[in-house]
């Protein structure tokens, strides 16, 4: 069924009389007869009709959710920006990490290289000096002893050079730090090393050997 439209409004009819009141100015009628309000609405509101169009006619609750939903969405937008930002970062710190890491090994392989180099090359003459020794006392075994004797004598001085201190040595007081007593016999003195079965060595306050040792213990 059709409905009957009323007779069409002219301009004239559409504008206020000078005698209508404030709340009139802020009508107009429509050909339904419905009123139509002509105020401007806030700048938040016609935002949100540009870009959701359909949204006006929204009340203040609603028009406060959908203000705070927005608000949400553009502080999930900075997070996911700081997010990447973060995630840049630390993939950076990672790269720099790992060639540091790589850098740190091969500077201590290439140390502990030069530490092995530098030990053979000192141990080298004292190779030479035992094999002289060996074939001296193959044709005279008196000569056998004094040559392993400065063969020791060699090998503590290249001890020294390296850095290496002797522990343990008899008459020396007994330091468990440094030496380990493997049998206690009756003496004259406590704790004074008598006999020593094996030389310690240590490197400054690091012990790198312990004396085996005999300690004498009064009665």
């Amino acid at each position: 069924m059709f409905r009957k439209r009323g007779p069409k409004m002219t301009d004239d009819q559409h504008k206020p009389t000078p005698e209508a009141t404030d709340t009139d100015r802020t009508k107009t009628v429509g050909e339904d007869g419905l009123d139509i309000p002509d105020t401007e609405t806030d700048n938040m509101q016609e935002d949100l009709e540009t870009e959701f169009p359909g949204m006006d006619g929204l009340d203040e609750g609603m028009l406060g959710q959908v203000q705070e939903m927005m608000a949400k969405l553009e502080r999930a937008d900075e997070l996911e920006k700081e997010n990447a930002d973060l995630k840049g970062r630390l993939a950076r710190l990672a790269a720099d990490f790992e060639n540091y890491r790589r850098r740190t090994q091969e500077d201590v392989a290439a140390a502990q290289g030069q530490g092995v180099s530098r030990a053979a090359e000192a141990l080298m003459p004292v190779y030479d000096d035992m094999d002289r020794a060996v074939t001296m006392g193959a044709a005279d075994p008196a000569k056998l002893i004094p040559g392993m004797q400065a063969v020791q004598g060699k090998i503590l001085t290249v001890f020294s050079g390296l850095g290496l201190e002797v522990t343990g040595k008899e008459g020396e007081a007994f330091d468990p730090q440094w030496h380990e007593a493997l049998q206690v016999v009756p003496g004259d003195e406590d704790d004074v090393i008598v006999q020593v079965y094996q030389l310690g060595f240590r490197m400054g306050d690091r012990l790198v050997r312990p004396a085996r040792v005999v300690v004498s213990r009064k009665d």
